[in-house]
């Protein structure tokens, strides 16, 4: 085709399925899930990276911003990242997307990509996309479906209809959302595929579609992107016009009441990564059918998922069970129960739990910093700044700090003042200090905080200036 298509990457999720690898801090988007190193949102951008795509446009909140953005970097990617005011399902991102393609190309083809999924055959994936936008230039809006390897109820399915002129594509006769067992199993006798959630269409036949079957959206995310304000290299959408968008799956809002659909049996192996149980499936095994990760030890165990991430972790005697340690949680569930993790998170959130949604280790633009002890009056961090990265110009009201550096240099001002404490040196801030560091090496900076005061919350920052723009 000689028009690139727009991809539209969607990844403003949670992942609350995957806890507690996966938090509203950190999810599952952005976490390496496989042994590639690789998180599934740079994977899903690698996909891209041939000459019939354009460059992304990148659909997420301003909590994952810089993530997406350093994510992105690493891999050499340039794209577009466009921030959601809040969360309102995927008609509203995807029309906030379309509408960002037409400025490019008012004959814009877009596909619309999760970006936590996981595709084993990158070439195949991309030859499919090429097939199925090639029927999207003709007016169709193409979905690309999945062979089901089981009767599974957690995929919507999809049912041919009339054939098309492609090898593997048919109109769609019916699109269903997740049935219960009796019906999964009649689906998958009928010749039904899953649907994959990836869509291929023309940006003015989606703009059709949502101007029909659901008009607010459409409405909602044309004055979002019309107002939307730059900060830095990210587009904020306008909170108050993207808040009347219609709060609504492009699913229920257009594949199911639309006469232009039409589908395309994928050539590749698909996952969704959706549950512990799928990660079980697409991970290698044991002679046991077991996956082990990180320091796990299993005796007398069959087709179970252990990992750890630093502590030893063993099994005995129990079978389809996923056992998931991390630094702060450990989570054990039956292999049958894993899509249930979504309902214990939402309980533990009920109850005020923070490992509910935040991990021990909070990502920041500059890097990182991990909690190591807190008390009644003091709090240990570990705390890791990226090469270049600096925190904000700040000052605290309730308490000092002592910073101890472990490796690298550390570039600090303290009340106007500049110096460089190096390896085993140490450095003092009161209270109501005005205080900044910076990482001005080649190595990643690494040092040891100790807060001494009446109180050592994250609240207390007064933030003075910050090249990050946050308040």
């Amino acid at each position: 085709m000689a028009t690139k298509i727009v991809p539209l990457v969607m990844a403003g999720g949670s992942g609350t399925r995957l806890w507690p690898l996966s938090r509203d801090t950190m999810p599952k988007q952005f976490i390496p899930l496989l042994d590639d190193g690789l998180s599934t949102f740079q994977a899903t951008l690698q996909r891209l990276a041939d000459p019939a795509f354009g460059p992304p446009i990148v659909i997420t909140n301003n909590d994952f911003r810089f993530i997406a953005a350093e994510q992105m970097l690493a891999l050499g990617i340039n794209g577009e990242i466009v921030l959601e005011p809040e969360r309102r399902d995927s008609a509203a991102a995807i029309a906030v997307g379309l509408v960002m393609a037409e400025k490019r190309d008012s004959d814009a083809i877009c596909v619309a990509l999760a970006s936590d999924h996981v595709v084993a055959d990158a070439e195949a994936f991309r030859q499919d996309c090429k097939r199925a936008a090639g029927l999207a230039a003709s007016g169709l809006i193409m979905t690309l479906g999945i062979k089901p390897t089981n009767p599974s109820t957690a995929y919507g399915y999809l049912a041919p209809g009339e054939a098309l002129p492609e090898p593997g594509a048919s109109r769609l006769a019916r699109f269903v959302e997740k049935p219960k067992l009796d019906l999964a199993q009649q689906y998958l006798a009928d010749g039904y595929l899953w649907n994959s959630g990836n869509f291929l269409f023309s940006a003015g036949t989606m703009r059709e579609e949502l101007a029909r079957h659901a008009p607010a959206v459409l409405s909602a995310a044309e004055a979002a992107v019309g107002r939307a304000k730059r900060d830095l290299d990210f587009l904020r959408l306008d909170p108050e016009s993207f808040g009347r968008a219609t709060k609504i799956s492009i699913d229920y809002a257009v594949m199911e009441r639309t006469s232009h659909a039409g589908m395309l049996a994928a050539s590749f192996d698909w996952s969704d990564v959706g549950s512990w149980d799928s990660i079980h499936a697409i991970k290698p095994q044991d002679d046991n059918g077991n996956v082990l990760e990180g320091p796990a030890v299993a005796l007398d165990t069959r087709r179970s998922l252990i990992r750890s991430e630093e502590m030893l972790t063993t099994v005995v005697g129990l079978d389809d069970v996923v056992v998931v340690s991390t630094r702060d949680a450990v989570l054990v569930a039956s292999m049958s129960a894993a899509g249930k993790v979504k309902t214990l998170v939402e309980l533990m959130k009920a109850e005020g739990r923070p490992e509910a949604s935040e991990h021990l280790r909070i990502y920041r633009p500059w890097g990182w910093y991990q909690r190591i002890d807190i008390g009644s009056r003091f709090q240990v961090k570990h705390i890791h700044v990226n090469e270049g990265g600096q925190l904000s110009l700040q000052k605290h009201f309730h308490r000092a700090e002592h910073w101890v550096v472990v490796t690298g240099t550390a570039e600090v001002t303290l009340d106007g003042t500049v110096r460089f404490v190096h390896e085993n040196e140490s450095v003092y801030l009161p209270i109501g200090c005005t205080h900044r560091l910076k990482n001005p090496g080649k190595i990643g900076l690494e040092l040891i905080e100790v807060q001494v005061g009446s109180y050592t919350g994250e609240d207390d920052i007064i933030r003075i200036e910050d090249i990050y723009a946050r308040n």
